[in-house]
């Protein structure tokens, strides 16, 4: 297989819910008309606690303000790209985070590196820190062919230089150190075709900035375990919107046939992990977790925020899932 790493500089930051009105001008530009910015890799994910955004840097410096109510991660990230059978990234068959996690998140949280995952409709993005890549490219040369993408070329990588003195990782247990909960809502993971964004473009803007939710804390009516969670990324021309099926069926309701949907119309159920912001110099949290559901079988999405990490897992695997994820948190 080939890892790809990917040409874009990227940022990841937060938004406050109570900021993200002098952010909307450009946000709506990044995902709506995109083809009028320098923008090639955008995503956008709502949580109940604010809105994560990862942009690449051409987008972050020219649409978006400086302001107290973003937050920057101190590091500028790259993207990695697990690709089977050759091809780029959308027209290869999806991986799943579980496929990768003996492949690719296990080797870095053995060598210690931080990762931020973005899964999508179309494929699994691993994010590292640029400083990171030497150690990261040691780490994954013996398991994968490594490419560079250069101008939207995939051309050999060079190895680069690691540290004198490099010691062979310890392979340790990894047991889930964080508090787990699933929230009550059901979530679709699909995409739709760029040419008819325009038509749900309004509709996606009431669900993205002008629905509420900043004072709810997430929950919705009676159900304290209901929560705003929507995610929309745009990655070199491809769609990926994870929604829950309510917001799901508003879209299909408002135009019909627009979202694509896998075979089985497959709903999935999440995992968020968490119980105070995780930080970015934490290592391991997603192996933590994708390695047992690697071990079940059980396919996953992983999006992780700037405070917290969430996977997503089928619905009738769901407790399965909180099995698994239960006897690893207890195994030492």
């Amino acid at each position: 297989m080939e890892l790809h790493i990917l040409e874009h500089s990227l940022k990841v930051a937060s938004i406050e819910k109570e900021g993200i009105q002098i952010c909307t001008h450009g946000l709506i530009k990044l995902a709506f008309l995109a083809s009028k910015t320098r923008c090639k890799f955008f995503s956008l994910t709502e949580t109940p606690e604010d809105y994560t955004i990862i942009v690449d840097e051409e987008g972050f410096k020219v649409e978006l303000p400086q302001s107290e109510h973003i937050s920057v991660a101190d590091a500028t990230w790259l993207a990695l790209n697990v690709v089977s059978g050759g091809g780029n990234a959308s027209n290869s068959q999806p991986i799943g985070v579980t496929k990768i996690a003996k492949s690719v998140i296990a080797p870095l949280a053995d060598h210690n590196i931080s990762v931020f995952m973005l899964s999508t409709y179309q494929t699994d993005y691993i994010l590292v820190r640029e400083r990171d890549l030497p150690l990261v490219m040691h780490s994954l040369s013996s398991e994968f062919t490594l490419l560079r993408v250069v101008n939207g070329e995939a051309v050999a990588a060079h190895p680069l230089g690691v540290a004198n003195g490099l010691v062979k990782p310890k392979l340790v247990p990894r047991p889930i150190i964080h508090p787990l909960s699933s929230p009550s809502n059901m979530f679709c993971v699909t995409s739709l075709d760029p040419d008819t964004l325009p038509s749900v473009a309004t509709l996606l803007m009431d669900v993205m900035f002008y629905s509420g939710g900043s004072k709810e804390g997430g929950a919705t009516g009676e159900d304290s375990t209901h929560i705003r969670f929507f995610s929309f990324s745009l990655i070199e021309g491809y769609i990926s919107l994870v929604m829950d099926d309510q917001t799901a069926q508003r879209l299909a309701g408002f135009a019909n046939n627009v979202l694509f949907t896998s075979a089985s119309g497959e709903l999935w159920k999440m995992v968020r992990i968490g119980g105070q912001p995780l930080g970015f110099d934490e290592c391991g949290i997603v192996a933590q977790i994708s390695e047992p559901l690697a071990t079940a079988d059980i396919p996953a999405y992983y999006i992780s925020t700037f405070k917290f990490d969430h996977a997503l897992v089928p619905e009738e695997n769901i407790q399965s899932v909180i099995g698994a994820l239960r006897t690893s948190s207890t195994a030492h």
